[in-house]
């Protein structure tokens, strides 16, 4: 079953107001049979500021029915300033009209609400009207969800560096309007993946229609020129979507290109290419998101163009800064130096649960690079990303998970002290603050919140992965990491039970009271990496190394037990019954594409109606589990699985829409963020290309204001919203990212493997091994009728294993990689032949395995 993501929760903390002029008493609620009326006094202000208030920081005057304020500059938040009007009766179902008009003698964004100003301040409207200095004529229709006499209205206008000037006139909130309706832009009834399909991949789209028999499509190319055609299958009605549809395949088309379109039912679907490096910029961009969330240093505009920013939270006024944090409320007598690291979210937050299973999934990127047979880990080289440790001679997508590891070791309690070893759980600002806010421009206190075993298990498991990882490019800094994973287990082991605590306020809770999936992750990572038999055993006597974990979502920060399965089943290693586990992974993959089987737009997810916080995330990380399941068998059916359901992100879906920034011809580009804010101040950029947004969320307990007023009823697949007020269908985060990244990898590893590849076949066998070393043989037979020229092979060391000598092949090793070359001499192998070769290594305790899998190139 999904689990509930109850991540943050956005509150606001109104000022005491100077009241202007007496209020006049608060008209009673509308009867049934009255006329509307404006529930607003004075909106003219004909008897000047009579029923008005506003913060103490503002001075002004009324003139022509007009009331013009001088606001402050060098405010932090939009509620440092305050214009209002209160005790306004609103009657649950009923529909409201606000109108005002306003100017700014300089551009600016504001923030109107209507709202109750008692904790926690909900909300029955928020807009964000843009001003500019000329008078402009604003109007928003909302329906109150509850009975209030005492609503206020409140024109948030704070947040400026300089000081400006707004003025209001013409306020009214009408009773009787009619209902909003929310009639999303869902483009063209015809929904293709808006990116592109894989030549020699599967090719589906969805068509949106009434029509109870097949209806006739029509592909055509950029020009115009009819490619195929054919008749759409018949599906009917889908809950998810609320809608009728068919399903168009064009899998067998062979042309390639782009700007093709598909025409069914009179309508023409947005564009699309075929064929070419498809996913390629996509890996690159979700990796390269990464940079502009770090905290702790400026994002150089030259490496993130559009996108530098100075230095957040480095102690710099007014930041409160995070290199010396104390524990909230003195629980502890120490600070911590916790610079760096990635803002977790659109908030300042920085959170050791979330960070940790987002950095071990961008590692996995670059690991499942090392062992799969289709893994391309050059193009995760020195070089290939957009970051500033370039020239360093280490992976970049290692350099970007370790500014995120130093992050986490420094969440570690110190040596002596009380729960010595354990991680705090996050640290974050005393209290949420407001949109846009850049990080630099902060000025909250920043606390630790209390360790928890959640945490720990979290730095123990991405401390380990890290550990084997960068072993061959900086052995201190990989010792650094495993001491402090081996601390944290033991640390864990120690406290078994202590659960996070959430005051409720400045950051999300990321609350998880049942930590045995932790604990199996931490062992089975830490067992990868040294092969100790306690860590062996630990993963073999736990309850989840038998059971199904495999459920709706794949795995999530709160369910971690498929991450352990996962990198058991795809990183070489000699754990006792690894097979079984292949084998659950595989039934885990077996399982989603079931589900995609039964759905019209191909989709592994929700077919109960429960699209969770950050669907988008759960559906690519159930992607993950399939491309695993194609690594370990080979078979084809896994690939496309993980193809099709690349579509419903990128646009096949109810909505029309793309769910990552800049990809396809309408993508999600408001995404909720203080600094990528664009919809509230045109002066700041949308989020980077390759951001995903967190996706529909029908779990209604967890909805914001803008996804209340707008997406009562929807339909499963329609409870998304692209406005930045959305956070919770509306979300970026570093782990919904972190599952971008792997499936946009993974796809973009599978371009080209159409092409005729080298007819050899490899066989590595470990002949025999002691204490401390290995012999290994390796076989190369040409499979094929023509002879192959300078043949090359490739494959990753596992883990505790380095080479002594070899004969008869020249090898090479850069990081993990090891090359052979000059294979008999650098002869030609002919037909049928076999070239044999061998090699003598060194080893740890951990009986020594052979590769995942050994490339073979000719040429």
């Amino acid at each position: 079953m999904p689990r509930p993501h109850m991540r943050r929760r956005f509150g606001v903390a109104v000022l005491t107001a100077l009241t202007l002029g007496a209020a006049a008493a608060a008209p009673a609620a509308l009867a049934q049979d009255e006329e509307p009326h404006d529930l607003i006094t004075n909106g003219d202000f004909a008897s000047g500021t009579n029923g008005w208030w506003a913060t103490a920081n503002l001075t002004g005057a009324v003139a022509d029915g007009e009331w013009c304020l001088d606001v402050p500059g060098g405010t932090a938040n939009a509620w440092d300033a305050i214009v209002g009007q209160n005790d306004l009766p609103l009657v649950a179902g009923e529909s409201y009209e606000l109108q005002f008009t306003a100017r700014a003698s300089s551009d600016v964004s504001v923030r109107a609400l209507v709202q109750r100003d008692v904790d926690p301040w909900p909300t029955a409207m928020e807009e964000f009207p843009a001003l500019t200095p000329e008078p402009q004529n604003f109007s928003y229709v909302f329906t109150a969800n509850a009975d209030w006499n005492d609503a206020q209205l409140a024109f948030q206008i704070g947040r400026q560096a300089e000081p400006w000037q707004f003025c209001l006139s013409e306020v009214a909130l009408l009773t009787g309007a009619e209902p909003p309706v929310y009639d999303p832009d869902t483009g063209p009834r015809v929904r293709v993946n808006q990116v592109a399909y894989f030549a020699d991949g599967p090719k589906r789209a969805t068509l949106v229609t009434e029509a109870a028999d097949p209806v006739p499509w029509q592909l055509h190319d950029a020009e115009g020129a009819l490619v195929a055609e054919g008749e759409s299958a018949p599906h009917g009605a889908d809950p998810t979507s609320g809608e009728s549809v068919h399903v168009i395949d064009f899998s067998d088309v062979s042309a390639t290109g782009e700007g093709f379109t598909i025409t069914a039912d009179g309508e023409t679907s947005y564009p699309f290419a075929i064929g070419g490096d498809v996913y390629g910029d996509m890996a690159v961009d979700a990796l390269s998101f990464y940079y502009p969330q770090r905290s702790g240093i400026a994002i150089d505009d030259a490496i993130a163009p559009g996108y530098g920013r100075e230095a957040g939270h480095v102690d710099v006024a007014p930041n409160q800064g995070d290199g010396a944090v104390p524990c909230y409320g003195g629980a502890c007598d120490y600070t911590l130096d916790v610079t760096g690291g990635w803002y977790d979210a659109g908030d300042h937050g920085k959170y050791v649960v979330n960070g940790g299973i987002s950095v071990a999934q961008v590692m996995s990127v670059y690991e499942r690079a090392l062992h799969a047979p289709t893994g391309d880990a050059s193009r995760l080289a020195d070089g290939s990303l957009r970051l500033p440790e370039h020239g360093d001679g280490v992976p970049d997508v290692l350099d970007e998970a370790r500014w995120e590891i130093e992050f986490l070791m420094a969440m570690q309690v110190p040596a002596g002290e009380e729960l010595a070893g354990m991680a705090h759980h996050k640290i974050h600002d005393e209290n949420w603050t407001g949109l846009p806010l850049m990080p630099a421009d902060d000025p909250e206190a920043r606390f630790l919140e209390p360790p928890s075993t959640a945490a720990t298990l979290n730095l123990a498991a991405a401390a380990a992965q890290a550990a084997r990882l960068f072993e061959p490019y900086d052995a201190e800094f990989a010792a650094q990491a495993l001491e402090a994973a081996e601390t944290a287990w033991a640390a864990a082991l120690a406290h078994p039970d202590v659960y996070a605590v959430d005051r409720g306020a400045g950051g999300g809770p990321y609350g998880d009271n049942d930590v045995s999936d932790e604990f199996y992750w931490a062992a089975a990572e830490l067992f990868l990496t040294t092969g100790k038999k306690s860590y062996e055993e630990y993963v073999l006597a736990s309850k989840l190394h038998e059971a199904d974990v495999f459920n709706a979502g794949g795995f999530d920060w709160g369910h971690v037990a498929p991450l352990a399965k996962l990198d058991l089943a795809l990183v070489p290693n000699a754990l006792p019954g690894r097979a079984d586990v292949i084998e659950q992974v595989v039934a885990g993959a077996e399982q989603y594409l079931a589900q995609q089987e039964s759905s019209p737009w191909d989709l592994s997810y929700g077919s109960d109606g429960t699209f969770d916080w950050g669907s988008n995330s759960l559906v690519l990380n159930e992607l993950v589990v399939v491309g695993a399941a194609f690594d370990l068998t080979g078979e084809q059916r896994y690939r496309d699985g993980v193809l099709v359901g690349l579509d419903y992100i990128l646009g096949r879906n109810a909505l029309g829409n793309s769910y990552v920034t800049g990809y396809g011809s309408h993508d999600s580009r408001n995404q909720h963020s203080r600094w990528y804010a664009n919809q509230l101040d045109p002066s700041l950029p949308n989020p980077p290309a390759g951001t995903l947004a967190g996706g529909p969320n029908t779990v209604t307990g967890t909805w914001d204001p803008v996804a209340q007023r707008w997406l009562g009823g929807c339909a499963p697949q329609r409870c998304y919203i692209d406005d930045i007020g959305s956070w919770a269908t509306n979300e970026l985060t570093i782990n919904w990212n972190a599952s971008l990244a792997q499936v946009a990898n993974f796809a973009a590893d599978q371009a080209g493997t159409d092409a005729a590849s080298p007819s050899c076949e490899v066989q590595y066998k470990i002949n025999g091994q002691w204490p401390g070393g290995f012999n290994a043989q390796v076989l190369v037979t040409n499979t094929g009728t023509e002879p192959l020229e300078d043949l090359r092979l490739t494959w990753a060391l596992p883990t505790g294993q380095s080479i002594l000598h070899s004969w008869s092949v020249e090898l090479t090793q850069q990081g993990h990689t090891v090359t052979a070359t000059e294979l008999g001499g650098g002869t030609a192998l002919g037909p049928g032949r076999t070239f044999t070769f061998g090699l003598i290594g060194a080893k740890d305790a951990r009986t020594a395995v052979a590769p995942t899998s050994v490339s073979c190139s000719a040429g």
